[in-house]
């Protein structure tokens, strides 16, 4: 863990150097506190967010000198505040066999890697797990899954280019509900320049899957790309229309600086985050995590977003 923490970190220290180095010790006047909120915007954390802390910032310390550590201290208190009723991981429902998962997003964000990298968690905990190569028209991202799948001794359910996506959906549905599998991750197409196109497909995907089980999927998860900034909150955006999103996963964390934009995404969906993503390897994806997020983004005291988000928990 202190390994993916010092990613993390690092991913995000291009967002928590430039926070930190718009004060060193100085005096609290209106042009601090604007030099201070056009960082924050940039830093993708968003208007709302960012309008709250200078307010904060105003009403308490205007006129007085301030310290970097101060100012860290008030934005990690923010934004433990924002990102702990969010940071829900996630855990194959143990009444569903199987919990059956429609993974969605553009395409390059990553959704492919995600999946293979949950299957490979998933059953190292020792859970049965199942791929459905759903992206039918990217060879590539057929071929990935499969070596995912080979990876970590997991079946993966394909067909050929092009093939029907719904009917391979409905084919791992059967044979997970047969073999009695723990979860079914689903691949999915994300070409969003045809949007039309894209949403026939997903409601075709679940109208089929329902008709073996009309409970499924129990879980949507949207894939998004850190890097991608503001962007990604019209993604939230778009595929909420598309779908029933129940969860976020954040990719490319450790080559952004806007890691902000995770806050910002918490405050304006509250949806779940169950996964952060720092690397390629299987193990650079894990359980999104509010305090060590905070730290991260903010930089300076390591135990501080721990205790701020233990008492948002006590209050």
């Amino acid at each position: 863990m202190a390994g993916f923490f010092s990613r993390l970190k690092q991913g995000l220290s291009r967002s928590s150097s430039k926070l930190g180095s718009v004060f060193t010790h100085r005096k609290l006047d209106d042009a601090a506190l604007e030099e201070l909120e056009d960082e924050l915007i940039a830093a993708d954390l968003g208007p709302a967010i960012a309008e709250r802390v200078i307010e904060n910032f105003r009403s308490t310390r205007f006129g007085k000198d301030v310290t970097s550590n101060e100012i860290r201290e008030t934005l990690a208190a923010e934004i433990a505040r924002v990102l702990a009723p969010v940071a829900i991981p996630f855990e194959p429902m143990a009444d569903k066999k199987p919990h059956v998962v429609l993974v969605v997003g553009v395409n390059g964000v990553g959704k492919t890697t995600t999946i293979g990298k949950m299957a490979r968690h998933y059953s190292e905990e020792g859970k049965s797990v199942m791929l459905v190569a759903g992206d039918t028209f990217r060879a590539a991202a057929v071929e990935q899954l499969q070596v995912w799948g080979e990876r970590s001794s997991v079946p993966v359910i394909a067909g050929k280019h092009g093939a029907d996506a719904a009917g391979l959906a409905y084919d791992g549905l059967k044979r997970a509900t047969e073999e009695k599998t723990d979860l079914l991750l689903i691949d999915t197409a994300g070409r969003l320049h045809n949007k039309g196109a894209l949403m026939e497909e997903l409601a075709k995907i679940i109208r089929v899957m329902q008709k073996f089980d009309p409970t499924a999927p129990h879980s949507v998860l949207l894939v998004l790309d850190a890097t991608t900034g503001q962007n990604a909150i019209e993604q939230v955006r778009v595929f909420r229309e598309l779908v029933n999103v129940t969860g976020l996963v954040v990719t490319k964390l450790d080559g952004s600086a806007r890691g902000g934009i995770v806050v910002a995404l918490a405050e304006q969906f509250k949806l779940p985050v169950h996964l952060v993503g720092v690397g390629e390897q299987a193990e650079d994806l894990r359980p999104f995590i509010a305090q060590e997020y905070a730290q991260g983004l903010v930089g300076g005291n390591t135990d501080l977003a721990s205790r701020l988000v233990e008492n948002q928990v006590s209050e």
